[in-house]
């Protein structure tokens, strides 16, 4: 509660979300509801070949079929290519909007056509004919580092961006040294709503409504691509369905909506397919790894090392920068006396990789917690122990890992222990070795999984707060909500500092004309700074208003206090002036505005334990319990908090168990919509088992960290360890993702009990 009045604060209890019944009641703001009189209907036409010369567009039929508009091409959308969203890209990777010259992925739009309605519009589009000459397609990542074939010729080679090894990790030492190839699946996003946006152009300024992750960067890279002043361009972000980091972003489809509506004098608006969004959108994790970890026979990790292949796609966004986030986490929760740490990412003729729901974050979880319990394995202890052994302890934080990141608060240990207790571990293990000993078709498999996640980290958050003339209150912020509560938050924050009741206040974003500043909502960064700069703008108010108080009561400001939404001089209670007798009397509107940052990032963290159940006789996996114990530092609401981990939990089995894009050798997508894309249902998830501890940050003023990717970031590593935990004693030692019954029955046909050996699994013991 702030220091400035004296009540009961309504901060860590479990408040219901403000926004649901608009949401329930179809009421909410969403791009595809925008009226939009006299629109046109865009529709992409996009390449079916996977690298290719273009040769030629043939537009004339489409150009003269009822409704259409205009049909555009590479040679008259009128956009300069865009360049690589980091400086450290190669500048040789720059994509046209319309592909010119080359193809280098399925789904990569070649043209476009404006119409009346939607269906003229596809009508029209299956009249234009792209003849390419086929190239070569790279989509296995070992041939895209050697480069026999590049997607840039003038580049020369397919290699994005390189982290070298800062120093080589000897093993000789080591005891036991286990070493393993590990793949961390490419997946999709799969948002109920599809991308969708819709430009107007009048009077020099276009005007944007985006279903984005960050309304100022979508306004800001609008701007940039078409030549014009950020003061002229305006975009409203209001209700999305669903991001997951996919919207962080701003695609090229969605610049050239603006750019259409300029070229055309009218309204334009375009809503993908689902098919356009799994093949033509960006996708998530795609590395290859390869883990070495070594230590002593009495569970000792003293030695870990880390090599990293990223699929990038064809052209760069954030997914040649992931195993940034990767190397930051590389040593996981584990005090490791040496790490070691590189990475390649490279192109090839598939959809770009982007941010995905902890981006670089999650594949180093599973990365080391897979070596973890390959580790715990060779030397014969129980993977949970071997993991008490290595935590970092309490009182070492902050602590600087072994790569460089310095963590700022952890409970590791208190998070392991609460998780074995709740799961009641070692009757599981009981009921285990009972299976075993039976020899039970159906096996049960145990998975542990302890983690650290960074959150937070860059950037800066507006907040700004003012008393209405009624007395109520309008706070603006520059956060974008994506369905994470952040209108609730935000009304709880400002309630408690200023003593006012949550429906006194209203939260305002979504429009750059009135929000002078905001970043994009990713990387589970906003209570912790949209949060931070909303309780900072509420006691700058605070101060505001006790300077007006002391006015109108002939007082020392230093005497004002608030109490219960009234301000008094300390110890007359009886006398004072209400936040709506100021807003009734002063002459000004009152305000407090904050630009809030933190120095450092902030680390949640916690322990996953999942039980599964496989059939030894079809490779069939049930999760059958899920124990989240998370740590996400002082929760402003623990409800909210809940759903948040939820979700996440939802969308580490679904990794782990059954979701995959697939590409042929050729390139060509297998998994072009939701028939043949396996996304997570309420069937293949139990009602999960939830316990929060809050250990505090230093580094903001709330003590909050992230908690909108934790759940996905334990629960992937703890699904893929319980599975091959639940075979482990047939002699599986690693199983790649998705888990799906037909992998899981080949890894456990490939043991051979002469050899004792397991063929499926990359995997040795040195």
């Amino acid at each position: 509660m702030n220091q400035n009045q004296t009540g009961t604060s309504i901060l860590g209890n479990a408040v219901l979300r403000r926004e649901d019944d608009t949401l329930l009641r179809g009421q909410g703001g969403y791009v595809g509801n925008v009226v939009l009189d006299g629109a046109v209907h865009a529709h992409f036409v996009r390449s079916t070949a996977a690298h290719g010369e273009i040769l030629s567009v043939d537009v004339a039929d489409a150009r003269s079929m009822p409704g259409v508009v205009a049909v555009y091409t590479a040679a008259d959308i009128g956009l300069d290519d865009r360049p690589p969203p980091m400086g450290f890209y190669p500048s040789e990777m720059a994509r046209p909007f319309l592909a010119r010259d080359r193809v280098r992925f399925v789904g990569e739009p070649v043209a476009v056509v404006l119409a009346e309605t939607p269906y003229q519009a596809a009508d029209a589009a299956e009249a234009i004919w792209a003849d390419i000459e086929p190239l070569e397609a790279v989509v296995d990542l070992n041939k895209a580092l050697a480069g026999d074939t590049v997607l840039f010729p003038e580049l020369g080679h397919n290699l994005i961006w390189e982290l070298p090894s800062a120093g080589a990790v000897d093993f000789s030492a080591c005891e036991a040294v286990i070493e393993a190839d590990i793949v961390n699946s490419r997946v999709a996003a799969v948002s109920i709503e599809p991308r969708v946006a819709a430009a107007t152009f009048e009077d020099g300024r276009v005007t944007c409504w985006a279903s984005s992750q960050g309304g100022h960067n979508y306004r800001d890279d609008v701007a940039r691509s078409m030549g014009l002043e950020q003061s002229d361009v305006r975009v409203h972000v209001k209700d999305i369905g669903g991001g997951f980091g996919a919207k962080g972003m701003v695609s090229e489809e969605e610049i050239m909506v603006a750019q259409l509506a300029r070229l055309t004098g009218r309204p334009v608006r375009w809503t993908e397919s689902r098919t356009e969004n799994l093949i033509g959108h960006v996708h998530g994790r795609a590395q290859n790894q390869r883990v070495t970890m070594g230590g002593t026979r009495d569970g000792r990790i003293t030695s870990y090392r880390l090599e990293v292949l990223q699929d990038c796609g064809a052209y760069p966004k954030w997914g040649p920068f992931l195993p940034e986030f990767t190397r930051q986490l590389a040593c996981g929760v584990y005090d490791i006396p040496e790490v070691e740490f590189s990475a390649k990412s490279v192109a090839t003729t598939t959809a770009p990789l982007c941010a995905y729901r902890g981006a670089g974050r999650p594949e180093a979880t599973a990365a080391i917690e897979r070596a973890v319990d390959m580790f715990a394995a060779e030397i014969g202890m129980d993977p949970a122990e071997v993991r008490r052994i290595n935590l970092i302890p309490a009182d070492a934080f902050p602590f600087t890992t072994r790569t460089g990141t310095s963590y700022d608060s952890g409970e590791y240990e208190a998070a392991l222990d609460a998780a074995l207790e709740a799961a009641d571990y070692a009757s599981l293990r009981a009921e285990q070795q009972r299976r075993r000993e039976a020899g039970d078709r159906h096996q049960m498999g145990i998975g542990v999984a302890t983690y650290v996640e960074i959150t937070g980290f860059g950037g800066s958050e507006y907040g700004e707060v003012r008393l209405r003339p009624d007395g109520t209150f309008l706070a603006i912020t520059g956060s974008t909500p994506i369905g994470t509560g952040h209108v609730t938050t935000w009304a709880m924050l400002v309630a408690d500092r200023l003593g006012v009741p949550m429906d006194q206040i209203e939260v305002f974003h979504g429009d750059t004309d009135v929000v002078p500043s905001g970043d994009t909502t990713g990387g589970s960064r906003s209570v912790q700074l949209a949060g931070s700069a909303m309780a900072d703008a509420s006691e700058k108010l605070v101060e505001v208003a006790r300077q007006a108080a002391a006015d109108q009561l002939e007082a020392a400001v230093a005497d004002i206090v608030l109490e219960e939404g009234t301000f008094h001089v300390a110890g007359t209670p009886a006398v004072g002036r209400s936040w709506v007798d100021l807003a009734g009397s002063s002459d000004q509107v009152l305000t407090g505005v904050s630009d809030f940052s933190q120095t450092g990032a902030t680390f949640p963290f916690g322990t996953h334990i999942v039980v599964a159940e496989v059939d030894t006789e079809t490779g069939h996996v049930s999760v059958d319990r899920i124990v989240a114990v998370d740590d996400a530092g002082t929760l402003v609401n623990p409800l909210l908090a809940a759903g948040q981990i939820h979700g996440g939990l939802a969308q580490g089995v679904a990794q782990a168990l059954m979701e995959e894009f697939r590409y042929d050798d050729d390139g060509n997508p297998q998994t072009t919509n939701l028939a043949d894309y396996s996304a997570v249902s309420a069937m293949e998830v139990p009602s999960y088992e939830r316990t929060f501890t809050q250990t505090p940050s230093p580094r903001n003023p709330l003590g909050a960290k992230g908690i909108g990717e934790s759940g996905s970031i334990g629960s992937t590593a703890a699904v893929q360890s319980a599975v091959v935990d639940a075979v482990s004693h047939l002699g599986v030692r690693h199983i790649d993702m998705p888990l799906t019954p037909e992998t899981v029955w080949r890894a456990i046909q490939s043991w051979d009990p002469l050899e004792s050996t397991c063929r499926h699994a990359s995997l040795s013991i040195l």
